[in-house]
Formats: structure tokens, C-alpha cells, sequence
């Protein structure tokens, strides 16, 4: 099993990905408690530093990049500053954003966490700002997305669709950009924070439990009994060939049909510094290692050594090609 799991590692580079996604940035605003206000009853930060880096899809494009692959990112910003940085992040990473369009008449949606501590501590979340915003689809906005699948789904060797729920991403485009990819012979891989019984014949999805359990009004909790229903029903609306659930601390679990379900179990320590972002690594190293010819319990294997390792990292964060192979070869069998 290692030596296959390092054999789909190494293809990882040949594997180009047409990532459709909802693209936010992520901007982090770093400075150190100097004292409470007179103001009000509030901390007082002394300001250090602000970073911008992709989030929502574009996290799973980062990841994607950052894992060796090939990436095209399909999706929209707007024409200010937050779009900018978020654009030239993705093109220092490599990935190819010739299909990223940049609206005037639109706001790139991005969340700001301010992040405070000491000197000398690890610096904590105090709040987070989310800049909202919904795409008004037109004639040239849909006239973009079809250009893009035509000029890249051929050239393609697996699809990845994440919708947050902006307004770019619909299921009629995502259903019909599957039925594309399978009548080319390519997987398609979906994860979507609302709709996900809204989206139809793609290879696989990668929901989390509390998205699950909001799509099929069911509370899992640790009933293996409902677990496996939930999963198996969820599996079976979506037309898919497989779902890879996450579930924080109780780790992964995949359903197949006809297969009993797999239960995977964290991988690392369970002391998770945070999960921002999580998601968007599981997409991406589950979706590579299907593009690299996995089965869909290898590609869950890898994607839950892709997990464990980047909730141990502070913010939106990525796992390195370099950061897999190690935890694959010293993992115990």
C-alpha cells in the first residue's frame, strides 16, 4: 500500500486539473494586545502585519499547486485591490488563471480574521469580517464559463467543482459540466456547502458530517447505523460512484456501492490547532489521486494523510508534495 500511495505522489505532477471554483480571499490581519480601551471594553491591538491568501475554491486550487499538480482555475474576482492579490497569490503558485475573469461590477467576497496574542504566544482569532457578495449571472459571465470547459475540459484529466454558495457555480452548470467530463471518460469531483442534493452525476463528493446531516435532516452523532445510511442514501440522490465524508476527530468515512463502508481514522495527533480550510485539501488530494489513476479508497487514504497534516497549521494553509510523502512513509501500515 505505501509504495502504491508513493507511486500516485509521484504522478502527481503529470495530472492536469480544470478546477471550477468559487474564489474568496482569505486576509489575515496580524498585531499584539497592547491593553483595554477607555473607550469601551475591548482589546487595543498594536498592528503588524496583513496577508491575503486564496480561499474558499481557490484554497483548494492552492492546494492543488502546492501538491505538484497542474491547475486551471475557473472562476471570477472583482476588479479591486482584495482581487488583485488573490489573483497574483494563485499566479505565484503556478496555476493557471488565464480563465479567471475580472469583473468590474463585482465584489471578490473575502473574510478578515484579526489575530492577536503576546509577544512571545501563538496568536489567537479574535473575530472574523466576512465580506459578502453574489454573482449577477449575465449573457458574458455565462458566456465565459462555456468558453473555458470548451477550450479546457479536453485538455483536462479530471474536474474538480467547489461551490460556496456565491452565485458562479450552479447545479444546472455543475450537472451539465459532469455530463460533459463522463462523455469524455473523465471523473468529475464535487463539494458543495449547500446544495449538495441539488448536484447529479458526478464521480464522488467530499461533503463534511454537519453538511450531511443538514442535506438528509438527519443527526449522525456516533451511530455507525445512521452513519451508514446517511452516507448510502446521500451516495444514491447524487448519482455518484462514491462519497468521501469527513468527520473531523472521528476521521473518514467512504461509501461504494455494493462495497462496505470504510471507516479511515485520523491521521496525526487529534490536537488540531484549526481547520480552516480542511476541506479544501481533502478535495484536492482526493481529486488529484483519482486524476493520478487511484481507486477511491487510495485516493481517500491520501487525502486523509492530506487532512491531518494541514489542521496542524495555523490559517488557510496548504500540504506540500514534499509534506505528503513524508507522513505516507512513516505512517505506521
Amino acid at each position: 500500500m505505501r509504495d502504491r500511495l508513493l507511486e500516485l505522489i509521484d504522478a502527481f505532477s503529470k495530472v492536469r486539473v480544470l478546477c471550477v471554483v468559487d474564489l474568496v480571499a482569505d486576509e489575515y490581519v496580524y498585531g499584539q494586545i497592547s491593553r483595554v480601551s477607555r473607550e469601551a471594553p475591548v482589546l487595543i491591538l498594536d498592528y503588524d502585519d496583513t496577508r491575503i491568501v486564496p480561499g474558499g475554491g481557490g484554497n483548494a486550487v492552492n492546494n492543488i499547486a502546492a501538491l505538484g499538480a497542474r491547475p486551471v482555475a475557473v472562476g471570477m474576482v472583482g476588479k479591486d485591490a482584495p482581487g488583485r492579490e488573490l489573483v497574483a497569490a494563485l499566479k505565484k503558485a503556478k496555476v493557471d488563471i488565464s480563465a479567471v475573469r475580472r469583473d468590474p461590477d463585482y465584489r471578490t467576497p473575502s473574510k478578515t480574521r484579526i489575530l492577536a496574542g503576546g509577544v512571545h504566544s501563538a496568536k489567537q482569532q479574535v473575530v472574523r469580517i466576512d465580506r459578502k457578495t453574489r454573482v449577477t449571472m449575465n449573457r458574458d459571465i455565462d458566456r465565459h464559463l462555456d468558453t473555458a470547459v470548451k477550450d479546457f475540459l479536453p485538455k483536462a484529466d479530471i474536474v474538480m467543482v467547489s461551490d460556496y454558495d456565491y452565485g458562479l457555480i450552479t447545479p444546472d452548470f455543475g450537472n451539465a459540466l459532469a455530463r460533459r467530463a463522463a462523455s469524455l471518460r473523465k471523473h468529475a469531483v464535487v463539494d458543495s456547502r449547500y446544495s449538495l442534493l441539488s448536484y447529479s452525476g458526478f464521480t464522488s463528493a467530499t461533503p463534511n458530517e454537519p453538511e450531511v446531516e443538514a442535506a438528509l435532516a438527519v443527526v449522525i452523532g456516533h451511530d455507525e447505523r445512521t452513519l451508514d445510511k446517511a452516507g448510502r442514501k446521500l451516495m444514491a440522490k447524487m448519482r455518484a460512484r462514491a462519497v468521501l465524508m469527513t468527520r473531523g476527530k472521528d476521521g473518514m468515512a467512504l461509501f461504494e456501492p455494493r462495497r462496505k463502508t470504510r471507516h479511515i481514522p485520523i491521521y496525526g495527533s487529534d490536537a488540531i490547532a484549526d481547520v480552516t480550510g480542511a476541506g479544501d485539501t481533502v478535495i484536492s488530494a482526493y481529486t488529484l489521486a483519482l486524476g493520478a489513476g487511484a481507486s477511491f479508497y487510495e485516493a481517500a487514504v491520501l487525502a486523509n494523510y492530506a487532512g491531518g497534516i494541514v489542521v496542524m497549521k495555523r490559517g488557510t494553509a496548504t500540504v506540500s508534495r514534499e509534506e505528503l510523502v513524508d507522513a505516507v512513509r512513516t505512517a505506521p501500515e
